[in-house]
């Protein structure tokens, strides 16, 4: 399958994309282009290839998507775009979904590409990725006897967990103020900033203004934002703790997202690692648990080509 291959990590708000032009190569050529700027997937594409990538024809692509994959269809969870990879025009073109990508990037990942949040060096088990952003993706990657093996999933969409009263006084707080039934995404996402930032205010009986994600961060003087931030971090901790405990994740716990890279201080500084191995039964097991926060710039593109690269050359000795 001729070179290069295209791949792209597809957001719900922006669609990521790049061009590998060797086998076992990173991504290069490397574009962000605005979802809301392009009526669908098959238009992105066709403007990155265009304007970013000379007008070249890829032999093969690995796309990532920020929802359920089904086969050879797609759904944004964030946005509304939906359709078939075979709508793209490339003739061997494969969907991940995005933290399935994001979780193959992985053991590509070196030096300044992670910051530590606490437990021991990863090892080679069982890992899990997890990450806000416009939503909440969860994927795990499991070691195989040649390579690795990723798995999708939807753990963004389960239950919010909540350990402490204060969590409990402000989703209460929020229910009351019509969310009828509160999921994890609905808080630790961008847009669970604003929400867990309008929780607070109604908790500590304040009428403070609805601000979004980027105003909470730029806030960090103002006392209710730096609550916001702190809240979100120690909850963020105890849903990674959950996701551990259910893939069996002793080869370390893994933080994507596009939130917390621009607060890496503030998560580092809070409640995160307390909450994460706060359970009553299995706290030994969790403190043996690496967490590692991914601060690489693209890393489900690196993931999506390693993805590429290792199912092409698996197809080679079919």
């Amino acid at each position: 399958m001729s070179l290069p291959w295209l791949v792209a990590d597809v957001g719900g708000t922006n669609a990521r994309f790049g061009l590998v032009t060797e086998a076992g190569g990173r991504p290069g050529t490397v574009a962000v282009l605005a979802g809301a700027e392009h009526d669908g997937l098959p238009e992105a594409v066709a403007a990155y290839l265009a304007d970013h990538a000379g007008g070249v024809r890829p032999g093969a692509a690995c796309i990532a998507i920020a929802g359920p994959v089904d086969g050879d269809r797609y759904r944004l969870t964030n946005a509304g775009w939906t359709g078939s990879v075979g709508e793209l025009g490339i003739p061997n073109a494969w969907l991940l979904n995005d933290f399935e990508a994001l979780a193959a990037s992985l053991p590509y990942l070196r030096g300044e590409d992670l910051v530590c949040l606490g437990g021991p060096e990863p090892s080679r088990g069982v890992k899990a990725v997890l990450g806000p952003g416009t939503g909440l993706g969860v994927g795990g990657l499991v070691p195989a006897a040649e390579g690795w093996v990723p798995i999708p999933g939807e753990g963004g969409h389960v239950t919010m967990p909540l350990l402490d009263e204060r969590d409990h006084e402000i989703v209460r707080a929020l229910r009351a103020d019509g969310m009828e039934h509160v999921v994890a995404e609905h808080l630790l996402s961008g847009p669970g900033l604003s929400r867990l930032h309008r929780g607070l205010a109604l908790v500590r009986g304040v009428d403070a203004p609805r601000l979004s994600a980027s105003d909470i961060v730029a806030r960090m003087d103002d006392s209710l934002c730096a609550q916001t931030i702190e809240v979100f971090c120690a909850m963020l901790g105890t849903f990674a703790g959950n996701v551990a405990l259910t893939l069996g994740a002793r080869g370390g716990v893994y933080l994507g997202g596009g939130v917390l890279p621009r607060i890496v201080d503030r998560v580092r500084s809070s409640d995160f690692r307390r909450r994460f191995e706060a359970t009553p039964t299995l706290n030994d097991y969790l403190s043996g648990i690496a967490t590692t926060l991914i601060v690489a710039p693209q890393p489900a593109l690196v993931g999506a080509a390693a993805w590429l690269n290792q199912h092409l050359s698996n197809l080679e000795y079919v």
